[in-house]
Order: C-alpha cells, then sequence, then structure tokens
C-alpha cells in the first residue's frame, strides 16, 4: 500500500469530516522530496515569504538568471552586487536574510542535505531558526518539502488554520496552540493533514 494511500485512509478514518474532505478531494498524490541542499531551500523559502507563489516564483527565475540558470553557491551570492539582488525583487530587508544565510552557510551553521536528513525534526528547527529572517514555519516547509517528513503540521500556517475552519464549519479559526493539540490526533500523517487542510475549497461547507 502506498504512503498517500494508508496516510489518506488513515485520516478518513478519524471523523466524518475527514471522510467527507478526502472522499471530496481525492486521495494525495505520492510526491518526491526535492533533496535540494537546506541552504538554497531556505533562501527559497524566504522569497516565498509574504508574497504570492507567482510573484515568488518570477522572483527566483530573474535570481537564477544572474547566474546561468543555476542557484548560487554562498560564495558567489556574497559577491553579488546587492542592486542585482534587489533587481530580481529581493527587499532590502530579504536581501539581508538571504547574505545571512549565505554567510552561515560558508561558516558551517546550516547543515547539508545528508547531514540534515538525519537529524532530528525540533533540533533542525532550533539551529536554523537561530538564524535571522528563519522562523519556525520557514523550516517546516523545508522539513515537509525538501527532506520529505510526513508528521510536520505547520500550526502558524494561516492557510491550514482556515482549512480547518472550512473543513469543521466553524465561525473563526483555531489557534495555533489550539490546533497543536488537535493535530495529535493525526499523527503520524500531520504532513499530510496540512495537504489536505490546504485543498479545502473557499466555498465549502460542512
Amino acid at each position: 500500500m502506498s504512503s498517500s494511500i494508508q496516510s489518506s485512509q488513515f485520516l478518513a478514518a478519524i471523523d466524518a469530516d475527514w471522510a467527507r474532505l478526502i472522499k471530496l478531494i481525492g486521495l494525495k498524490p505520492d510526491s518526491t522530496p526535492t533533496q535540494q541542499e537546506p541552504y538554497e531551500a531556505l533562501i527559497r523559502a524566504v522569497a516565498y515569504q509574504q508574497l504570492h507563489g507567482k510573484a515568488a516564483a518570477a522572483i527566483l527565475g530573474r535570481l537564477l538568471a544572474l547566474y546561468g540558470g543555476r542557484f548560487p553557491e554562498p560564495a558567489a551570492l556574497l559577491a553579488s552586487d546587492t542592486t542585482d539582488l534587489r533587481a530580481c525583487g529581493f527587499s532590502g530587508r530579504k536581501i539581508s536574510y538571504i547574505i545571512n544565510l549565505a554567510e552561515a552557510s560558508l561558516a558551517g551553521e546550516i547543515p547539508d542535505y545528508v547531514t540534515a536528513l538525519a537529524m532530528d525534526d525540533e533540533a533542525l528547527i532550533a539551529q536554523l531558526t537561530a538564524l535571522p529572517g528563519i522562523g519556525r514555519w520557514t523550516v517546516e516547509m523545508m522539513l515537509m518539502h525538501t527532506l520529505g517528513r510526513t508528521d510536520i503540521l505547520p500550526v502558524d500556517d494561516l492557510g491550514v488554520r482556515e482549512g480547518y475552519r472550512r473543513m469543521k464549519g466553524l465561525s473563526t479559526a483555531p489557534t495555533a496552540r489550539s490546533l497543536k493539540e488537535i493535530g495529535l490526533a493525526w499523527r503520524p500523517y500531520r504532513s499530510t493533514a496540512a495537504w489536505y487542510l490546504w485543498q479545502v475549497p473557499r466555498d465549502y461547507t460542512s
């Protein structure tokens, strides 16, 4: 049995609301982690902070174009003119964040992919959130999409909380603390639960 079938069946068995949502959305597709180096994954995540996906993708596209279509190594990024980075669409604050990430990578403060893969979730979160501009949500996105961790619930994500509100027909979305407690019942498939909550249609009624 594939992991998507197993996790979807597990969630559908929790209650009627989950069963109805999963019947509507269908099985979560099996996905392959991007396996990017954490340095790259974090810079990509910074680009997406507080931006629409298309806008962030355009910024990253322009960044790669500066380096012949390849993602810049830390030393190359540090050698960049900040004017060029701003022309890509990065704000002044985000430029400072990605420069700090490049410096941290060269200093050994960001683990490589193999090391990160062997690290505990909370240990990796603690290490990386010490870097400027990197919050828990950013590391959780890396854990889910780059390292393929299957039991991550980003409770600070407004889309996840709003999806739960719609699924349950609530007047207000749960707080991050409340959703963390609620989500304990979804272990060990909280990443799949988050994926489904992101898919809840705006006009969904329970």
